[in-house]
């Protein structure tokens, strides 16, 4: 983790502003509200105002709407300070298997549950938006699936057995990842995020699960590995690559985490993905992770309460 916590992003309000603002609109600011780009119909407020507004408050001439930098983002209506929110992008970005709020919120100087809540608004923005088809001719994807949860040796007294979240991950190798939270792990399941996911000309190598000898038919080739043989690699057949990326993953979750509720789980996922993704290996640095979360976040909201308009609309 190479986090500069001299940089004034981080101590200087003023500072933290620009740099959020020259990452969203580094041509100019732009309305999120109807989209006009044009800087001559965009009024500074807080730079002519005769009292004090909001720092960094403009309007847009053509629809008349305010905003700021947090303004169609997921820091919009939080009091949390910039450089708090600058610091808390870049040790999530950095840090390999992640940050817990408990850690968070002592770096951060904020509450536990300000640092809890800002985490997933950071993982919202690291949510992929990519939909095109991993691998392609000549590229080898792999596929496996793994289960986070609590293990039945560790409840000697335990009356009912401890409920496993099952994960499927896709690697494509020297590439990226794509995860999963599934509801189980069965050739129905897997089978339509295979095909939607993975390009048909890709070559395809998991273990011998029978969940995946009828998809694997769909696909330039399907070679597989028996573990329970303890065959890990025939010429070009292995798992390792998924097998890589699932040990960073659970190092995280258990050793950083420790537990992690089914109903959070896809962000989480999000979150290693993500910084999977953009990893140094494939040319990205740390500060640059960290602004890709930061350029995601735009137009992305996470509220755990509905808006008004929201709950009288659905009345």
């Amino acid at each position: 983790m190479t986090v500069n916590l001299t940089d004034p992003i981080f101590t200087d309000e003023d500072k933290a502003r620009a740099y959020f603002e020259e990452i969203r609109w580094p041509d100019g600011v732009t309305c999120p509200h109807c989209g006009n780009a044009n800087s001559a119909r965009i009024y500074s407020i807080a730079a002519n105002a005769a009292k004090k507004v909001r720092a960094g408050l403009h309007e847009c001439q053509d629809c008349h709407g305010q905003f700021t930098v947090r303004t169609g983002g997921v820091m919009e209506s939080s009091h949390v300070p910039l450089t708090k929110w600058a610091l808390a992008y870049h040790l999530l970005a950095s840090s390999k298997k992640g940050m817990s709020a408990h850690q968070l919120h002592r770096m951060l100087g904020v509450t536990y549950k300000t640092a809890w809540f800002m985490a997933h608004r950071i993982r919202e923005g690291m949510r992929p938006v990519d939909s095109e088809p991993m691998g392609g001719g000549g590229k080898f994807v792999e596929a496996d699936e793994t289960y986070v949860g609590d293990k039945a040796k560790n409840r000697a007294y335990a009356k009912t057995l401890p409920k496993h979240e099952a994960v499927m991950s896709l690697v494509e190798r020297g590439g990226k990842v794509r995860s999963r939270h599934v509801a189980d792990v069965t050739a129905k399941s897997l089978k339509p995020i295979l095909v939607d996911a993975i390009a048909k000309d890709t070559n395809l190598r998991t273990d011998q699960s029978p969940v995946y000898t009828e998809v694997g038919q769909a696909f330039a080739s399907h070679a597989t590995v028996n573990h329970s043989i303890k065959e890990y690699v025939r010429g070009d057949a292995h798992t390792n690559t998924v097998e890589g990326y699932f040990s960073i993953f659970k190092r995280g979750i258990y050793g950083v985490y420790h537990h992690v509720s089914e109903q959070h789980l896809k962000r989480y996922l999000c979150e290693f993905d993500f910084r999977y993704n953009e990893r140094i290996a494939l040319g990205v640095t740390d500060t640059e992770r960290a602004e890709k979360a930061i350029r995601g976040a735009v137009g992305r909201r996470l509220t755990y309460r509905q808006p008004r308009g929201a709950q009288q609309a659905q009345a």
